[in-house]
């Protein structure tokens, strides 16, 4: 099926040209953003491609041409992260599923990249405040990221894990007008990492039963 102008395929990036000397690598690190911004489920699948990206790069190169052009767009990216937001909640929630989609693939001596810890803290902050918990997409967003690389974040910087659950517990108890999925997703977190960062059998079958009704 031919796919619509400026759309890409991530079957046709991961089956290009192998060699990464033949191909405009900063091209295809804007392809690969400029897409995850549209669709929220490519940007699911974007870490785990730019890793495969990087990793050949590594390997036949010796340069880092992809990753510099990668983290230089999602660094623009993020510095204009509010006006994204403004302009579309869609496109928003997509650059902070891909950002920390990024953070949890991509690698520095078998460690997550520090450069990333804080810019994926701020993204997290944002949707904990109160005009964003109001709005199911981005509290689901917010969980949905905790559940992935939350104990990673936390082992890179404790103290603002805990800042951001100080954010969530404020919400969850203090603030009205949240929907009742909000207020249920809101506490499972924040159950969730009471207890390490696992989901019991017992919570996980009271949440998925209540989310399934």
């Amino acid at each position: 099926m031919a796919l619509a102008p400026g759309l890409v395929d991530h079957r046709q990036i991961e089956g290009a040209d192998p060699n990464p000397s033949n191909v405009d690598l900063e091209k295809v690190a804007n392809i690969i953003v400029d897409q995850s911004l549209k669709d929220c489920v490519f940007s699911k699948e974007a870490g785990r491609i730019c890793y495969t990206i990087i990793q050949a790069e590594s390997k036949q190169v010796g340069q880092s041409i992809f990753r510099r052009s990668l983290l230089n767009r999602l660094q623009q990216e993020y510095k204009d992260r509010e006006e994204l937001r403004t302009r579309s909640l869609q496109a928003w929630i997509c650059y902070v599923t891909f950002i920390c989609n990024i953070f949890d693939y991509l690698r520095v001596n078998n460690m997550p990249m520090m450069a990333l810890v804080n810019p994926v803290y701020d993204c997290l902050y944002r949707l904990a405040q109160p005009d964003s918990l109001q709005k199911e997409e981005e509290v689901d967003c917010l969980v949905l990221q905790l559940h992935r690389i939350g104990e990673q974040l936390e082992k890179m910087n404790s103290q603002r894990m805990d800042e951001l659950f100080s954010l969530l517990r404020d919400g969850f108890l203090l603030q009205e007008g949240l929907s009742s999925l909000s207020q249920l997703l809101l506490l499972e977190i924040i159950e969730f990492r009471a207890a390490d960062w696992k989901m019991t059998d017992a919570a996980q079958k009271y949440y998925y039963s209540e989310v399934t009704d």
